[in-house]
């Protein structure tokens, strides 16, 4: 009888968790016990030896580089901001959206000479935007709508994930510049892929199969 390694997955909570089980559902990998999960953060599916985490995005590459979990689900957005050791093997194509750089609708942030503040929940990712651009910035760190920093006087801009642009547009906001494009990801611990490379991979396949998939039916 084959011996097989169990393989476990951090699952970001809330959207890409539901989307991330509907995806293994559709793969054959059983998820059934998410589906009723009350409280409990831990699930087993027994028959493919597959334990599932729910945690929130940026615990989800602190698991997977301290091999606490072999493979994660997580955002591009986590992935840009936080600087962690890991394989990205798979774009899933869903919780699709960008980060933007956005301000007020009558500015011209392009004007003048002097530092612009902006403000972001992603300073690394705002940093190293205007790194590239050669532009010198002051980074201002908000913890909750960063739409209001602009609005009070806090900050120029703002560099954010945008979905809809409808919040921008409902508090006078506009986007600036599309940054780059973002959906969730598969990640990999380096070990892992190593030493459990045969389940790892057959998962890989499995899920790549329903991108393909769904890709053909779309186009």
């Amino acid at each position: 009888m084959v011996n097989i390694k169990k393989i476990r997955i951090a699952l970001t909570k809330g959207r890409i968790e539901k989307e991330a089980v509907n995806i293994f559902q559709k793969a054959h990998i059983d998820c059934s016990e998410i589906m009723n999960k009350g409280r409990k953060l831990i699930f087993h599916n027994y028959k493919d030896n597959i334990d599932f985490v729910l945690v929130k995005a940026p615990d989800v590459l602190t698991y997977v580089e301290h091999g606490v979990v072999d493979i994660g689900i997580v955002g591009k957005d986590t992935l840009l901001e936080q600087n962690k050791n890991f394989y990205e093997v798979l774009d899933l194509g869903f919780g699709c959206c960008k980060f933007s750089l956005a301000g007020p609708r009558n500015s011209n942030f392009y004007s003048g000479y002097n530092r612009k503040k902006i403000a972001t929940k992603y300073p690394n990712v705002a940093r190293d935007y205007f790194r590239k651009l050669g532009q010198d910035v002051e980074i201002i760190k908000i913890e909750g709508s960063v739409e209001l920093a602009p609005i009070l006087g806090l900050a120029d801009a703002i560099v954010d994930i945008v979905e809809t642009g409808n919040t921008l547009k409902e508090n006078g906001l506009v986007i600036y510049q599309d940054i780059c494009n973002i959906s969730a990801r598969m990640v990999v611990n380096v070990a892992s892929m190593k030493m459990k490379k045969s389940e790892i991979q057959t998962i890989i396949d499995k899920v790549q199969m329903q991108i393909t998939a769904r890709e053909k039916a779309l186009s």
